[in-house]
């Protein structure tokens, strides 16, 4: 059986961790563990990486790279694209990734879709926009808006549909799925619970998430990449990662017809 292409969100190892070793020490780990993708979390950084050496290290291992960025693309009252996103680009680009994952922000009626072209024109970076968890990125009714507005001036953005920050807001991911599918290029998944002081959490998924993601993958493109980002922890970090690579790798796949059942319909 073929799998499909699994990403890890570096994050998911853990911040201060990942801050400590640098997003390069992880690439050996990925490539072992059958990742097709590595996905650099820009506010893991220290600063100081040598990001033309990163992206070399990343496409000497096979990898696909893309940026992750804790960027809003609109701020508030503001009509044009947020102007840290040329900087962003730029960084993305250093570092060799084919994509650029950022937020919506406070997209708005005046919002000038059309002036994301001229920023992006510059660069061979495609551009995906993630629902995060915050009030005006985080509900499905700015996501169809500023799709349906993509959609017809026929701009090559798409969006990262993360599974579990619809939560956050109170938004049903079923209904999301439903209404944005079409438009989604790449998947995070994260099972989300309360934790004892009542506050949302990602963990890892259970057969009954898995379950429920595959119905979700329904609604959209067949075989998309779909990223770990959720909690990656104990004391044999390749196995743990194995084991949550294969289990992503293997949602929306055709299931095998048992022998005897198929004996049955002859």
């Amino acid at each position: 059986m073929s799998r499909f292409p699994v990403a890890i969100s570096l994050g998911a190892f853990g911040a201060d961790f990942v801050r400590e070793r640098g997003q390069a020490s992880f690439i050996p780990l990925l490539v072992e563990a059958g990742v097709t993708r590595i996905e650099l979390r820009e506010e893991l950084f220290s600063g100081r990486e040598d990001l033309a050496a990163l992206g070399e290290a990343i496409r000497a291992q096979g990898l696909e790279c893309l940026y992750s960025a804790p960027l809003e693309l609109w701020l508030e009252g503001q009509r044009q694209p947020n102007p840290a996103l040329e900087a962003t680009l730029q960084r993305a680009s250093a570092c060799g990734a084919a994509w650029l994952k950022v937020s919506l922000g406070h997209l708005t009626e005046d919002s000038d879709i059309a002036a994301l072209a001229d920023r992006l024109a510059r660069y061979d970076v495609h551009l995906l926009v993630e629902n995060d968890q915050t009030p005006q990125g985080g509900r499905i009714e700015p996501f169809t808006d500023f799709f349906a507005r993509v959609d017809a001036l026929q701009m090559p953005i798409g969006m990262t549909f993360d599974i579990g920050n619809w939560m956050w807001q109170e938004q049903s991911a079923s209904s999301a799925a439903r209404q944005l599918g079409r438009f989604v290029e790449y998947v995070h998944c994260k099972a989300v619970v309360r934790n004892p002081a009542g506050k949302l959490i990602a963990v890892p998924p259970t057969p009954t998430d898995l379950h429920q993601w595959e119905q979700l993958l329904k609604h959209m493109p067949t075989g998309l990449p779909r990223a770990v980002e959720y909690p990656l922890q104990g004391e044999d970090l390749l196995e743990v990662t194995r084991t949550q690579v294969d289990a992503l790798a293997r949602l929306g796949q055709p299931r095998v017809q048992p022998a005897t059942e198929a004996l049955s319909h002859v």
